[in-house]
């Protein structure tokens, strides 16, 4: 499709929700989005990858992408369609599920899978790169290793055994675990020559190690040393294993793969393809491994021209900091970016009551025709570290300390101080629970360039969730802004004075005709706590004017003849 052909991306606000964020199903945030409250608020819906049938990282590993059942439906989807609400989802390109109809194969067929070269296999990629351990996997030399990065300690590798007992070591970036099964006495009698009694005590000491998290060659079977490699033959045959595997994207598998997907979205109804962990697929002995470069850039050219066939506007997903400039390649090599520098930046000025840091960041988007979707929270963390360079690191670390402060949790990346990778908080939270701190953000976020995409909770005001990250255990911080509501407790809390403030600024956005991607806008010069912002598209202008030291700030939309459309007041007495 040519680009004169092409229907501009709207940039009305745009909601964001996992399918069971607000009732438990999709079907329930349709009904919702159907009250009177949330009409007209909202032009699409970004819906997260747990709509798909997946199994880890609350969507981001995906076996395949057929809607997920307890979740969402065709007619939920056609029910969206027609109420005129467009739609944002995911493909992720760097990996695919252990579960995955793929790897599966490869599981069963082994070296005869047809797939055998879609996912990245460790030992072939490095060949001639590293010594061969004993482990059976190749360990690369420094000179190539010392550049790369990695998002877990040690190597990214699953080593997985195949029909004919060969170890053999995949490419894996995120989440891995094997799990051994438990074994039953007539298993035992069954897989080798042993009296009940013997089995009965032999079963128990398997059991035992295996649920204390020992693998197999680990186990001390005391007495029983005769039977130790038939047991531990037997307890590897029946292995499961979870992860996300890496994909090889120099596979003309992959690609068949990438335009199948892209096509079921189309089905689906989507207009704007989220580009998830895009950064790590393009791998290169020596290299970073993340954001190579060519390879990164070919990558999202191919990307691009693929999903153009189905009239797909791609983003790409990408956290790097302001130093790096990578937004401004993005915009230079004509894709949206994400706006990960705002929800930093909203914090820094209500915070310190300076639109300083933020004018920078206006003029930049406008010198580099920067287009994006911009946010407060998100379904992860609030990522502060992306503002070096365009923030002094000692300010960043005020930031974090705030937050933090405030009941935010920092996850370190496996374990190294100087890499924050986000801080995790509900955006309400950061803001010291101050409505007129939340409602001012939301009005500065509404004037920002971009498509707004508005996080259910901090729609809703809501709050760290404590109870949630004690819930999901180790590595749950992320629970913290993922609150999953009731039908009820959403209609309750539609009620709330600072939710129906931002329902009537987005009903706003979304009408009025000055904002959109090819809209002008003009910045005035003000003292550093003022900010005042004017857009001016088909013949309609809106203007805000915000006081970052007391909060308050006004909107008005007018015609072109100057009749008032809009006026809103806030924080005034």
């Amino acid at each position: 499709m040519k680009d004169k052909d092409k229907k501009p991306l709207h940039a009305g606000p745009m909601l964001n929700a996992y399918p069971d964020s607000m009732g438990g199903t999709l079907g329930d945030i349709i009904s919702l989005l159907q009250l009177p409250e949330l009409e007209q608020v909202f032009q699409s819906f970004y819906i997260l990858p747990s709509i798909f049938n997946t199994d880890l990282d609350r969507g981001f590993s995906v076996i395949d992408y057929e809607l997920n059942d307890l979740y969402a439906t065709r007619e939920d989807l056609a029910v969206l369609k027609n109420m005129n609400i467009a739609l944002k989802l995911d493909i992720i390109l760097n990996h695919s599920s252990v579960l995955s109809k793929q790897f599966q194969d490869i599981l069963i067929h082994g070296e005869h899978s047809k797939y055998q070269d879609f996912f990245i296999k460790w030992n072939d990629f490095w060949k001639g790169y590293g010594e061969l351990t004993e482990e059976g996997y190749i360990k690369p030399e420094e000179k190539y290793m010392k550049n790369m990065f990695f998002r877990k300690p040690g190597l990214p590798i699953l080593s997985v055994l195949m029909p004919d007992g060969k170890e053999v070591p995949y490419w894996n970036t995120f989440y891995q675990e094997i799990k051994y099964k438990t074994i039953g006495v007539q298993s035992l009698m069954k897989a080798m020559d042993i009296q009940y009694a013997a089995a009965l005590k032999l079963s128990e000491i398997m059991n035992a190690s295996i649920l204390e998290g020992k693998k197999p060659k680990e186990i001390d079977f005391g007495p029983f040393k005769q039977y130790r490699d038939r047991a531990i033959g037997l307890l590897e045959s029946n292995r499961e294993y979870l992860g996300q595997m890496d994909l090889n994207i120099k596979s003309d598998l992959v690609w068949d793969f990438y335009k199948e997907t892209l096509s079921k979205l189309k089905t689906y109804g989507a207009d704007l393809i989220r580009l998830d962990a895009f950064a790590y697929a393009p791998k290169e002995p020596g290299e970073r491994n993340f954001l190579n470069d060519p390879g990164t850039w070919e990558l999202l050219k191919k990307i691009k021209i693929l999903a153009e066939q189905f009239d797909l506007e791609v983003l790409p997903e990408i956290h790097a900091k302001y130093e790096e400039k990578i937004h401004e390649r993005l915009a230079k090599e004509g894709y949206m970016t994400y706006d990960f520098f705002l929800p930093g930046l909203l914090l820094d000025a209500i915070e310190k009551h300076s639109n300083q840091y933020l004018l920078q960041w206006l003029w930049d988007i406008r010198e580099y025709d920067i287009k994006t979707v911009n946010m407060l929270g998100c379904h992860d963390g609030i990522p502060l570290l992306d503002l070096k360079g365009l923030i002094p690191d000692k300010e960043i670390e005020e930031l974090i300390g705030l937050v933090v402060a405030r009941g935010g949790q920092v996850k370190d990346l496996h374990g190294k101080k100087n890499i924050y990778y986000q801080v995790n908080a509900a955006y309400y939270s950061a803001l010291g629970e101050d409505d007129n701190k939340l409602l001012l953000a939301r009005a500065i976020q509404l004037f920002m360039p971009g498509k707004p995409q508005i996080w259910y909770l901090d729609l809703l005001a809501g709050k760290n969730d404590y109870k949630g990250v004690k819930r999901a255990g180790e590595n749950g911080h992320k629970e913290i802004n993922r609150t999953n509501l009731t039908v009820e407790q959403v209609k309750r809390e539609l009620k709330r004075k600072v939710v129906k403030e931002q329902l009537k600024l987005l009903r706003f956005r979304n009408s009025c005709a000055a904002f959109g991607f090819d809209s002008d806008l003009k910045v005035f010069q003000t003292d550093k706590h003022i900010l005042k912002l004017k857009w001016e598209n088909n013949e309609e202008s809106a203007i805000l004017k915000a006081n970052l030291k007391t909060y308050c700030f006004e909107i008005e939309a007018a015609d072109k003849e100057g009749n008032i459309k809009f006026l809103y007041k806030a924080g005034f007495q």
